[in-house]
């Protein structure tokens, strides 16, 4: 059982920051007003990541990765969204649309999804959300059917899903479906599905407000035929597996949404040192010393949150759920105020594309939307008050 110490990272986890953080700054945050802009996935970082084992780094050893704990993961999210959110969304949704398999899939499934994932050969998007069933995942109407009779029967696929991060450039998904209508969430089971599977298709890209450069798109299912083995785990137990892959990467969101609003004050703090009116720097102003200072502590306090989460999403503890809802509500909260904040401390260049925050206060939006939005979330969170699961510390 892996233990965090309290108020510091240890030896690995400060050389993993370190690592991630030179592979951002060189690789990544030079391309992502270029990528913003040209509404196009960010290959450059996509590469670096590969190259540098930082793709999908939650991948166990057993299965070829690196086998990188929750808080390591959550290191190099942070680390890649201070630079480009759009490019943090690459070993996110990796992870995201990954661990069900790692969950509840069988032996065999793991090892050739997680290994192909390990070595670089393709995403791994998550499937879960359509039209008409966003926040109540249950009420989906995509469907599984048998294709014929006896334990080595295929299923027959057929649905839409929207909203799907990274669809189209992703080789493999992970995908809800029915299989029994009369059991509600226990008859939804999971399912691998490559984007190669005949009857597989997508849909435009969606116009977004930001994360522009993580291409976003319903993908179609026409008479997917699946063979057997593609089923995760147990048939029913679809919609339970989904739900524990949340818990999780929840926590990762968090560290999104920690590393936008963390590159936005460290952009607005090199500005007000700069700037100057009425003969000295903006930066002594006390106005603008008590911004810094709220922008400084609610980051703080966001980022101490999400590693507490990255810890009980390791060992597994009980009150995993209150603490990955609190941490992604939070943290998205705080980078929404504070990228804001920072496109107001820079004044008329913040409101333009030549100045990197207002990218940022678009991006960090969508933190407060996906994987639950922040209302969702605290829903969460009161249920687990009613419940008494919230650790007693």
């Amino acid at each position: 059982m892996n233990e965090y110490p309290l108020f510091a990272l240890s030896e690995e986890h400060v050389e993993i920051r370190r690592a991630i953080r030179e592979i951002s700054d060189a690789k990544i945050a030079p391309y992502a007003a270029a990528v913003d802009e040209e509404v196009r996935y960010p290959q450059e970082a996509h590469d670096a990541l590969v190259e540098t084992d930082f793709y999908a780094p939650h991948v166990p050893e057993a299965y070829g990765g690196v086998g990188a704990d929750a808080l390591a993961t959550v290191l190099v999210i942070e680390e890649i969204a201070r630079a480009d959110v759009s490019a943090s969304l690459i070993p996110a949704v990796n992870k995201l649309g990954s661990l069900p398999v790692q969950i509840g899939g069988s032996e065999e499934l793991k090892k050739k999804y997680l290994g192909a994932l390990a070595r670089g050969e393709g995403g791994f998007s998550y499937c879960l959300s359509e039209p008409d069933a966003g926040s109540d995942a249950a009420a989906q109407k995509t469907r599984a059917v048998r294709a014929g009779s006896g334990p080595d029967a295929g299923w027959i696929l057929n649905g839409t899903k929207r909203w799907i991060t990274n669809a189209g450039v992703s080789e493999y998904y992970t995908v809800l479906a029915v299989t029994d209508p009369d059991k509600r969430s226990k008859g939804i089971s999971a399912f691998v599905v490559e984007k190669s599977d005949p009857g597989v298709s997508f849909g435009a890209p969606e116009k977004k407000l930001g994360i522009k450069g993580s291409p976003t798109r319903e993908v179609y299912f026409d008479n997917v035929r699946l063979p057997a083995d593609r089923i995760i785990g147990e048939e029913g137990k679809g919609f339970e597996y989904a739900m524990r892959t949340l818990d999780h990467t929840r926590v990762t969101i968090a560290a999104q949404a920690v590393g936008v609003a963390q590159g936005a004050l460290d952009y607005a703090l090199g500005y007000v040192k700069e700037r100057k009116q009425f003969g000295k720097a903006i930066a002594e102003f006390q106005g603008i010393e008590f911004m810094l200072a709220d922008m400084g502590m609610r980051i703080e306090a966001a980022r101490q949150l999400t590693y507490a989460a990255a810890g009980r999403s390791e060992r597994g503890d009980a009150d995993l759920t209150f603490f990955g809802a609190a941490a992604k509500a939070f943290a998205s909260d705080v980078a929404m105020e504070v990228t804001t904040n920072a496109v107001q401390l820079l004044g008329g260049y913040g409101f333009t594309r030549d100045y990197p925050v207002e990218r940022m206060m678009r991006d960090a939006k969508i933190t407060q939307i996906y994987e639950g939005t922040n209302q969702v979330q605290r829903i969460v969170m009161a249920r687990q008050l009613l419940a008494g699961v919230q650790s007693q510390i």
